[in-house]
């Protein structure tokens, strides 16, 4: 069992993130909190890159459907009329299907994080998926309010600044597709043996 203060996680700051000039205050929030960036770039992705990144398993897809229909449901929206369906896997393959093209809209600056907790620190920091859900003082919750039921019916995504790895083996998977071992790096940081 690896040291809970060597777990490592992937973030991505999104294209909306970038455009707006947020990649410092993304950054800064991680390093604050005492969390080291191993790895750190800009990119490009391409559909293909993007489409690796993401699931295609129904589970995947049935999961990131159930949240749209159940946010919609909330906020008494008709998801069929809005979808053309209540097939929680077919609104999940739409939205992955937005998400390839606004993956692929800008840059996108990939980092890996590592320390105490990494993955449920980091998704902590970021806080809910939805930025309209997510606390102020997370950095959705700071620097923006979309939702769901706005972008679904505009046919696009959330745009939530950040991608955050959800779990252990998401945050393996999506360490190996942005970075090669050579690109990570291991060093101390100075406050680590004051911090834990």
């Amino acid at each position: 069992m690896k040291k809970p203060k060597d777990e490592r996680t992937l973030v991505l700051v999104k294209p909306d993130g970038v455009i707006r000039g947020l990649v410092g205050e993304v950054i800064m929030r991680f390093e604050k909190r005492g969390l080291k960036i191993i790895a750190l770039k800009m990119v490009w992705p391409t559909s293909e890159h993007i489409n690796k990144h993401y699931p295609s398993h129904n589970e995947w897809f049935e999961s990131v459907g159930s949240r749209t229909k159940e946010f919609f449901q909330g906020k008494n929206i008709d998801v069929n009329e809005h979808f053309g369906t209540e097939n929680p896997a077919e609104i999940g393959k739409q939205v992955k299907s937005w998400l390839l093209d606004y993956m692929t809209v800008g840059p996108v600056v990939a980092m890996v994080i590592e320390g105490m907790h990494a993955i449920t620190t980091v998704r902590k920091l970021v806080g809910h998926t939805y930025p309209i859900e997510a606390l102020p003082g997370s950095i959705r919750g700071d620097f923006s309010v979309d939702t769901p039921s706005a972008a679904n019916v505009e046919k696009r995504v959330v745009k939530n600044i950040v991608h955050a790895s959800g779990n252990d083996a998401e945050a393996s998977h999506e360490i190996e597709h942005w970075f090669s071992p050579e690109e990570i790096n291991d060093y101390k940081r100075s406050d680590e043996d004051i911090m834990f």
